[in-house]
């Protein structure tokens, strides 16, 4: 079984910030618990070849399912995830505003959105997936999607611009960045930074930001479940444990140690594995 994160190829890696494949597989009998998917900064394109998941909202309980491609922008709130017995999900995870930059469709489209991919992407979609479920190994896998983001490249509808350039330094940055700092780096204004960013993420900068620290703590919760919350919270650059909390509540619903109740009976902890710090090979 794998939960794995991996490195793209040099010539798509303007794009793509990694790709991931998680591999599950259950006796079909078998009860499968849900998994709460936090927000987290990711905007991506799935591909189902073999079962597909349902999700479900916690907000307001709305489903969608059997979806053999998914294209997702930015979330701000948990979808609960069920997956079946034979459970094979290879991931392109998108810098922000790369599919922007691919489709010229606006971010804030997708926003909260997991939505059918034929929509919105051109390309046989249903090609990809069933290259994938012939392939013989995971480096077939990684193989046949890259080689498909190449083919969106090669079609790229809108530039890259340097507010592009100042995602990555807020996704690497261990603090908060201010309006005023992040619209020097894209060489905007500030009301132009507004727009630009929702255009390019589907939401404002500061909510941005939130969903960046957030996923941290997430992260080293689940790296390191030995640490307090307050050892947490001042890692991640909170005030105090407080913060951390009402972050959790305002994102999840829930307290920090609800929700973590509920994601140690993921799928994927059945294996022994879990979403630490991203780590791509």
């Amino acid at each position: 079984m794998l939960l794995k994160d991996f490195t793209p190829a040099a010539d798509i890696s303007d794009y793509v910030q990694l790709l991931r494949i998680v591999h599950l597989q259950f006796d079909a009998n078998q009860p499968l618990p849900f998994k709460a998917y936090p927000p987290r900064p990711e905007h991506c394109l799935a591909f189902y070849p073999y079962d597909t998941e349902s999700i479900t909202y916690a907000s307001d309980g709305r489903e969608v399912k059997d979806v053999p491609v998914v294209l997702y922008g930015q979330f701000s709130e948990v979808t609960n995830r069920f997956i079946g017995a034979n459970f094979l999900v290879v991931q392109v995870i998108f810098w922000p505003g790369a599919i922007y930059r691919l489709t010229g469709i606006p971010a804030d489209e997708l926003t909260n959105t997991y939505a059918d991919a034929s929509y919105f992407i051109q390309g046989d979609l249903q090609q990809v997936n069933e290259l994938l479920r012939a392939a013989k190994d995971y480096t077939t896998m990684l193989s046949i999607v890259q080689d498909f983001v190449r083919s969106l490249i090669r079609k790229e509808k809108k530039s890259r611009l340097p507010i592009d350039d100042a995602f990555a330094i807020l996704l690497s940055s261990p603090h908060q960045m201010s309006m005023d700092n992040i619209a020097r780096e894209a060489c905007l204004s500030v009301r132009q930074l507004e727009r630009r960013f929702k255009e390019r993420t589907g939401i404002n900068p500061k909510l941005y930001q939130r969903i960046i620290r957030f996923d941290r703590a997430f992260r080293l919760k689940n790296t390191y479940p030995h640490l307090d919350w307050l050892r947490i919270a001042m890692e991640c650059g909170y005030h105090d444990h407080q913060h951390l909390a009402k972050e959790y509540k305002d994102l999840t619903g829930l307290s920090p140690n609800a929700f973590h109740e509920i994601e140690e009976r993921a799928p994927e902890r059945h294996f022994g594995l879990n979403e630490g710090y991203y780590q791509a090979d």
